[in-house]
């Protein structure tokens, strides 16, 4: 992986919110990318629980400052960056005191769902690519990780389709069995039209449930990878109907070698 560009979109990374699945994989692929001579961008919201202090987080002003439009309200976009201790890893915080301000990640202290979490999602797709932009980044691949970010396949293939930095950029979307029961607001395909995304391609949210959320990410990825020991049925099926390069579930300890062959044979050729 020496040299390839590699950006880390993730709804979740350790040390900075506790170890899952989705956190582990966001940070341990990106280290092993790292030491192999890749350079990495990892990018992830900023949660109000997330503890600023004790990681020395601090604001980009020359990245923060522009609005980002969601469902026609302007919603500022602060940019915060740390770096992961001991591992010359910088990760980018995408903040909004609307969005990421109460002291949570995606659900109220009774378990609920919070009901912005599908404006959260697409002000996170929009502020990943908005800052990637500023930066002047061009990627090689996308690795997206987590429901929350799952919007960024979209995002990128339809409503920056014209952008060239992301013109060669290969996207790579891991699916977990880490989903939620009921369904994200049902206006939230509203909200996406409002972005002129075709409503031919967003269909499936009419019905914003998990397994579809994570559909219209396979839709948009060139390539997949199953996360978790099992996953749902249904994206399952999905998976293979797709007839798009898979690679299967390996465990943190093996998925080292496998990972940089996908990435290497399938995803970059």
């Amino acid at each position: 992986m020496k040299d390839k560009r590699i950006l880390y979109v993730s709804s979740e990374v350790v040390p900075y919110l506790p170890e899952t699945e989705i956190s582990s994989m966001s940070f341990e692929a990106p280290r092993m990318v790292n030491k192999q001579g890749g350079q990495i961008r990892i990018f992830m919201p900023r949660y109000g629980n997330i503890n600023e202090r004790r990681h020395q987080l601090h604001e980009v002003i020359r990245l923060s400052g522009i609005n980002l439009v969601i469902n026609d309200l302007d919603m500022p976009l602060i940019i915060k960056v740390a770096s992961i201790p001991k591992e010359r890893i910088q990760v980018y915080f995408i903040d909004n005191e609307d969005y990421f301000k109460r002291k949570a990640t995606l659900t109220d202290e009774d378990g609920n769902l919070y009901p912005d979490n599908d404006e959260r999602a697409i002000f996170f797709a929009k502020g990943v690519i908005e800052t990637v932009k500023k930066l002047n980044w061009s990627p090689d691949i996308i690795h997206v990780n987590g429901w929350l970010a799952s919007l960024l396949p979209l995002y990128l293939k339809e409503y920056y389709k014209t952008e060239p930095l992301f013109s060669d950029s290969k996207i790579v979307t891991s699916i977990y069995n880490q989903s939620f029961d009921e369904t994200l607001d049902k206006e939230m395909i509203n909200k996406l039209k409002f972005d002129n995304i075709d409503e031919n391609a967003i269909k499936a949210l009419i019905t914003p449930s998990y397994n579809n959320i994570m559909k219209v990410a396979i839709d948009y990825s060139d390539a997949l990878i199953i996360g978790s020991q099992e996953i749902p049925k249904e994206l399952e099926t999905y998976l293979k109907d797709s007839k798009k390069p898979v690679l299967e579930y390996f465990s943190p300890e093996e998925f080292a070698d496998p990972y940089t062959e996908f990435y290497n044979t399938k995803v970059l050729n």
